[in-house]
Formats: C-alpha cells, sequence, structure tokens
C-alpha cells in the first residue's frame, strides 16, 4: 500500500479535497505545479517528461503548468479547458486537488469540482485585482458549501512585492465576501512562478507574517460525516442475485448519500409512502452490520414492495420533502438563453423527472453581489427559479444535506446540461 512521506497509509492520513479557481491567467495551474513540485510530489519519470515539453514550447525553466494541463488541446493553447485532478501526500495529510477552467463558457467545470471539495483556492492576479470572474467563482464555491475559501494574491513579483497592493486586494476581497455572507475568507501573497509563500516562505515577502498557502492546506479543519444526518439511500439498480444456491432474493443497490443504516433497521421507501425493515446489507459477498455514508452496499427488504431506479430509502423519523414544485438557486451553463416555461429533463440523485421552469424570480449581478429582478439567464448566470414537476422527488434542502439537495436540467433533445441547481425549499 501507498505510503506518505510520514509513513501513514493513505488509507490512514487525512484527506482534504480542494480546488483552484478564478479568472483565466492568474496562474492557478502554475500554482498547483508548483505545490507538486515543492512538496516532492512528482516522480522521476514525470519530471522528465514535464522537462522535455517546457523544452518544445521554448521555456528556459521547467513549466510547472503542464502537470495539470492534461488535454492536447490545453497545452497548445496555454488555458485549462477540462478540470485537471492530483493525488499527493505531505506528512500531515493526503490530498485530492482540482484545477479549474478560468474561461467564462467553462463555468459548468468550476461548479462539478466545487460540489465535493473542502476548499477552494481563488487567485488573483496582483496587477488586475478582483475581476467579475473571481466574483462569480467566490459567489459559486460559497453557494456549493465550500468550507474554506482562501483568495491567493498571485503574480506578487509583478507588483513589486508590495503589501500596499496586497491590502488593497485583501480589503476588495474581504467586502464582496462580506456582502456574500462570507465570514472566514482567508488571504495570502504570493508568487507561484517562484514559489514565494507556496511551500516555502521565500526571501521578498518579509512583511507578511500569516502561513504559507501549504501550511494553510495541511492545518485547516477537516469536514466530519455528522452520524447524526439522516440516513438516504438513492436506489442504483435492482438486482436479484442467487444466494447460497437457494431462491432469488432481490436487492437493491445504491450508495450511501448520507447517515448510516443498521440491520433491522426500519426504512421508508420514497417518494411513495411504503415502509419496511432492512433484512440484509451486503458489500459483494460479505454480510454487513451496518453500512454508512460514502458505502456501496446491496439493501436487502422484509417486504416486496414495488422499488425501483430513482426511488428513495430514508429514515422514517427524519425524511425528506416529497414535492413537485422546487425553489431552487441554478447556474445557467447553456450559450441558449432560457426564460420561464422552457422544459427540461431534472436529474436528483438517481431520479429524472420532466420540470418546467416556472418562473424566474431573480439574478445575480456580480457588480453589487444583489439579486435583481430578471425574466431570463444568460450564460453562466447565477438564480433564483421555481421548477414545476412532473412527478414528485424525495429531496432536502442544499444547505442541511449537499448529497440529496442538488440536480442538474438536461436538455432533452440534445442531452446537454443546461444548468446545475440547489435545492432551496420544497412545496406540492
Amino acid at each position: 500500500m501507498a505510503r506518505t512521506s510520514g509513513g501513514e497509509t493513505w488509507a490512514d492520513a487525512e484527506l482534504l479535497r480542494f480546488i483552484t479557481c478564478g479568472s483565466v491567467d492568474d496562474g492557478k495551474s502554475t500554482l498547483i505545479g508548483r505545490l507538486l513540485y515543492d512538496s516532492k510530489a512528482i516522480l522521476a519519470d514525470a519530471l522528465d517528461t514535464l522537462q522535455r515539453a517546457s523544452r518544445r514550447r521554448g521555456a528556459r525553466k521547467v513549466d510547472l503548468s503542464l502537470l495539470t494541463d492534461g488535454l492536447q488541446a490545453e497545452r497548445e493553447q496555454g488555458i485549462t479547458i477540462d478540470v485537471a485532478y492530483r493525488f499527493f501526500a505531505t506528512g500531515a495529510r493526503k490530498f485530492i486537488l482540482g484545477d479549474t477552467p478560468g474561461h467564462e463558457q467553462y463555468t459548468r467545470n468550476m461548479v462539478t469540482a466545487a460540489s465535493t471539495a473542502d476548499l477552494a483556492i481563488i487567485l488573483v492576479d496582483a496587477r488586475k485585482g478582483v475581476l467579475t470572474q473571481t466574483r462569480r467563482h467566490t459567489a459559486l464555491a460559497h453557494l456549493l458549501g465550500v468550507r474554506h475559501l482562501v483568495m491567493a494574491v498571485n503574480k506578487m513579483d509583478l507588483a513589486g512585492w508590495s503589501e500596499r497592493t496586497f491590502q488593497s486586494i485583501r480589503a476588495d476581497g474581504l467586502a464582496f465576501a462580506a456582502d456574500l455572507g462570507i465570514s472566514g475568507l482567508g488571504c495570502i501573497p504570493l508568487c507561484a512562478l517562484g514559489g514565494d509563500m507556496v511551500v516555502e516562505r521565500g526571501p521578498h515577502l518579509p512583511w507578511y507574517q500569516g502561513p504559507t498557502l501549504m501550511e494553510l492546506l495541511e492545518s485547516v479543519p477537516l469536514p466530519q460525516e455528522d452520524p447524526e444526518r439522516p440516513f438516504r439511500f438513492p436506489v442504483q439498480w435492482v438486482c436479484r442475485p442467487r444466494l447460497g444456491g437457494g431462491g432469488d432474493s432481490r436487492g437493491y443497490c445504491g450508495r450511501v448519500a448520507s447517515g448510516a443504516v443498521q440491520l433491522g433497521a426500519q426504512v421508508a421507501v420514497l417518494p411513495g409512502s411504503g415502509r419496511t425493515r432492512v433484512r440484509a446489507i451486503r458489500l459483494g459477498e460479505a454480510r454487513l452490520e451496518a453500512a454508512r455514508a460514502g458505502q456501496s452496499v446491496t439493501l436487502e427488504l422484509e417486504d416486496d414492495l414495488d422499488l425501483s431506479r430513482g426511488d428513495l430509502l430514508a429514515d422514517p423519523a427524519t425524511p425528506p420533502a416529497v414535492a413537485r414544485d422546487l425553489e431552487a438557486t441554478v447556474c445557467w451553463f447553456a450559450e441558449a438563453p432560457v426564460q420561464a416555461g422552457a422544459r427540461f429533463l431534472l436529474h436528483a440523485g438517481t431520479r429524472e423527472v420532466r420540470a418546467q421552469v416556472q418562473s424566474i424570480r431573480s439574478r445575480l449581478d456580480l457588480s453589487s453581489l444583489q439579486f435583481q429582478l430578471a425574466e431570463r439567464l444568460a450564460m453562466n448566470d447565477i438564480a433564483e427559479v421555481r421548477l414545476r414537476l412532473q412527478a414528485p422527488i424525495a429531496a432536502d434542502p442544499y444547505a442541511a444535506n449537499r448529497a440529496t439537495g442538488a440536480f442538474i436540467l438536461i436538455d432533452e433533445a440534445t442531452n446537454a446540461t443546461m444548468a446545475g441547481g440547489l435545492i432551496r425549499d420544497m412545496d406540492g
């Protein structure tokens, strides 16, 4: 089994999921490359490949951005299009990092990465300050429930290592964060190209007394799965495995989205009104006494109920709401605008239903950071909308449960993802 630099196994070490985001050309890929390079997380053969690729591009030094810009189109254009994930570890913990796109047309990729992140590094070019895309990514990370937000003011070398420049940008960042309701925005000056304040402190920023970026990544509190969170189990597949050479036993396969379930526990079957008990919990061929959030298992039930993909097993004492009308916050991904009356497929967990945009309540103005009245949405708009579903779904508000409070809207004709959404309230 792989071991971290501290000698513990990957299974034993703490795990932090984080992303980099911000405006284009702020240095996100270079920052990730610097983190990997200075933390000794690059294997010799990968470093050799990186050096050759840098020479082909005419670079005098190793181009660290190539470590994460994996697509050929990205390397040719010098930008990040897809989300590039990397895994590394230090003596303190292990990390999964995602380098997200800065271009507006790829905001949907950033939303995908942020939906599972514990921390977001929002990069700002010290020469440009806070830009519209900086605000958009900060707002989205906050809406998606990312617990830790850090504004990294990059390219301090090109701003003369100026403390005044950093403090001015920091003040702007704290002001718009406060308007969004963010109370704990961290701010770090750094130079990803040279490495100052990334892993090592470097010689050029003596006036900054806070932690380096790596020190912060190694010390931020990690989220803990709440054992009291209600049990949620979206059914992904119904199977009839043959057990012990005897008769068939129907099983319901899926991943425990939140909470835990014990053998013999009573569960509610939603969006219907049935109840039953868990007769068996299987993980492969093994029999379990309980299953917890994150485990993919097969549940057998005492009663022969009509369950299928898209149904939800839940704790009957604290069930989710079951409704056809949703109040939601959405980020519109498509180039084509949308207005009230448009119809889509809604995917929530494993359930799929047709949905209509009943009304667009308001749109977030990224300059004032206030929601304003709107009749239509354009690409990358963040808005509050009301949806009417053809059939009810069982779900929770996103603020209460990230696992069961999110959805996407799909164009039924093209199968394109049009929007990502967070449920705020349900009724009807």
